[in-house]
Order: structure tokens, then sequence, then C-alpha cells
């Protein structure tokens, strides 16, 4: 795929290439991310993980992933 049918999106703060509208679930899928041990933020705001495969990915959209890490 040419990169001019692609999109620019920052994922914790490394700009990728994405086609446009991929789902932030398949985008979280793509990155091999488990996702009960992550919180996700969308564009400065938290998002619910139930609604991430209703969420199209926009261009110049920023993600924050943060992984939740066990430990005593």
């Amino acid at each position: 795929m040419k990169n001019k049918n692609k999109i620019k999106i920052t994922v914790n703060g490394k700009q990728i290439q994405v086609i446009p509208n991929l789902s932030l679930k398949n985008l979280i899928t793509k990155l091999k991310i488990p996702l009960n041990k992550i919180a996700i933020e969308l564009n400065k705001k938290i998002i619910d993980k139930k609604r991430i495969s209703k969420i199209n990915l926009q261009k110049d959209d920023k993600i924050e992933i943060v992984h939740f890490i066990g430990g005593g």
C-alpha cells in the first residue's frame, strides 16, 4: 500500500502510519498488546475499552497506551 493511502498517528510519542479509519481495537491487536492490562488515552481522553471497536482513528490522533505491571 502506498504511503499516500495512509494517515499518520502518534502512539506513545512515536509517529506511525496506518490505513484510514482503522479501529482502535485493530490497532491494539496489530501492536500485540494484551487488552486486559492497559489503559488507553485518545487525544487526552481516557477511552472505555468496551468502545474501542467503535472508534476509528483519524489523521493526527494521539494515542497513549499505559501498561499495568504488578509487583510488590
